[in-house]
């Protein structure tokens, strides 16, 4: 399954508007360092809110795997719609096979793909369980995010070095004490 999500943007009007941003808060780009700032800024954006497709590659369970399939320490960057500030952290995607099991680099694509658009990190992470859930068809999934705020270290409280926890349990991970257990001692929580 090919996962294609955004169309392509508008650079010429996104550097106009840009520039005009940058006017507005009174940055001049009239000196040599500042001049091509508003295109940097607008492939930069560009950049941040567009995520690569992707096939969705899953593979016969053969061997009728029964455990956690679980990858650690996925890097990402996101936008926060409240401040469209960054926040980057690392996601924790886990699952309990069925009848399929995934191609593991796609545990981090998915989060990728939820994380280039303007985001909560709440959704991101309810997003992504769920996303994997409906195409998987997993016995369970389980997502847990750990990311800081710039929204929140640079600017109103200016918490230098917090980070916010936020987790998704379905199926056996949130049914059974024994399996959600598992799933947050191996993801390190």
């Amino acid at each position: 399954m090919r996962v294609e999500d955004a169309a392509e943007p508008d650079m010429i009007a996104a550097e106009a508007a840009a520039g005009a941003f940058l006017k507005a808060l009174g940055v001049e780009t009239d000196s040599d360092h500042l001049r091509d700032t508003p295109g940097r800024m607008a492939r930069a954006w560009a950049e941040m809110l567009t995520p690569r497709p992707f096939d969705l590659t899953t593979f016969p369970n053969d061997e009728r795997y029964d455990e956690l399939v679980l990858a650690r320490d996925i890097p990402f960057r996101s936008i926060c719609e409240h401040h469209l500030l960054p926040f980057t952290g690392h996601a924790c995607v886990g699952y309990l096979p069925g009848e399929r099991v995934l191609g593991l680099s796609k545990l981090a694509r998915v989060v990728e793909h939820f994380a280039c658009r303007p985001q909560t990190q709440e959704r991101l992470t309810k997003q992504t369980a769920d996303w994997l859930q409906d195409r998987l068809g997993a016995r369970a999934v389980g997502v847990v995010i750990r990311a800081e705020h710039s929204c929140m270290t640079l600017r109103g409280a200016q918490a230098t070095g917090s980070s916010t926890v936020t987790s998704t349990l379905l199926g056996h991970l949130r049914t059974d004490p024994r399996s959600r257990q598992e799933f947050l001692s191996l993801a390190g929580f």
